[in-house]
């Protein structure tokens, strides 16, 4: 792992999860996402320390653990480290078990339960313009992969996206999205396009890309969002149950899962379920204690 100049004090470090670096002028830095463990965050730790920084603040740009379950690492060894995340997130932070609970529909069974730790946040960020350390950093919606993700634009016009839009690596590794709302990630992917930014860092990317790219990519994902919601259509052109949406949907993508990605999966599907009945797409019916959706004649 290395300290990757993007542009002027805009830095990143390349990871399994990518972390975003600001460096202030008194080599206090901004880490934007700290990986999933202490592990991630002592190699994130040791870069920074190689380059002479000493971690101030952290912005997450969403509750998932891979992008903020660093911080207790950072707040532990760095007294005074500042934890920054939208309203919503915050919520699903410093209570992880809504995050299962919602995979689980009820009290979170256990292998869903992937931390128990409470991860306290100091400040919520506006949209708009928020200003940390004297430095001007534009906080943007990112709706649609959880409940309220934001990105961060820094006065160098380099934008951090989070898991707002997957690239084409991950597209063709884990097609099928997990998505919480499927409408908000279609606007937020729209909105992508219109970002006044000259350089993009997705989270779990090898590249940071430029404008062109970042809409290509858009473009791409859309795409994806709109094959698999024509393959669910089509499906229910006869009468299925949500499991019997995802055995389809398995079998006909060729995906496979362990039990963490059953569920983190079967919670994707309930997304297109969800989207597909608001636009009167789809119809229900109750037969003999199950569930069956179908399309809408």
């Amino acid at each position: 792992m290395s300290l990757d100049k993007i542009k002027g004090n805009t830095y990143y470090i390349n990871s399994v999860t990518n972390s975003g670096i600001f460096v202030f002028k008194n080599k206090n830095c901004l880490i934007i996402d700290t990986g999933s463990n202490n592990s991630d965050a002592k190699k994130i730790d040791d870069v920074l320390v190689k380059n002479n920084l000493h971690p101030k603040y952290i912005i997450n740009t969403h509750n998932h653990l891979d992008h903020c379950g660093g911080n207790i690492y950072f707040q532990k060894n760095y007294p005074g480290c500042l934890v920054y995340t939208s309203q919503k997130e915050k919520l699903f932070m410093e209570n992880q078990e809504i995050q299962a609970s919602i995979l689980s529909s009820s009290s979170p069974i256990k292998g869903i339960d992937t931390s128990n730790k409470t991860l306290s946040v100091d400040f919520t960020l506006e949209y708009g313009t928020n200003k940390i350390n004297d430095e001007k950093f534009e906080i943007i919606p990112l709706k649609g992969h959880s409940i309220e993700q934001i990105g961060i634009i820094t006065p160098e016009k380099v934008c951090f996206l989070g898991d707002s839009i997957f690239s084409s690596e991950i597209l063709k590794k884990y097609s099928f999205p997990y998505l919480y709302d499927i409408e908000e990630s279609i606007n937020t992917l729209n909105n992508i396009k219109t970002i006044d930014a000259d350089y993009f860092v997705i989270s779990h990317s090898d590249k940071v890309l430029c404008k062109d790219e970042i809409i290509e990519l858009c473009d791409k994902n859309l795409a994806n969002i709109e094959n698999y919601k024509n393959q669910i259509l089509e499906l229910l052109e006869q009468p299925l149950t949500r499991e019997d949406i995802l055995e389809n949907i398995a079998v006909l993508n060729d995906l496979s899962f362990n039990f963490y990605q059953y569920h983190l999966n079967f919670g994707g599907v309930s997304a297109f379920i969800s989207y597909l009945y608001s636009k009167s797409l789809i119809e229900y019916s109750l037969e003999c204690g199950k569930l069956y959706y179908f399309k809408k004649s």
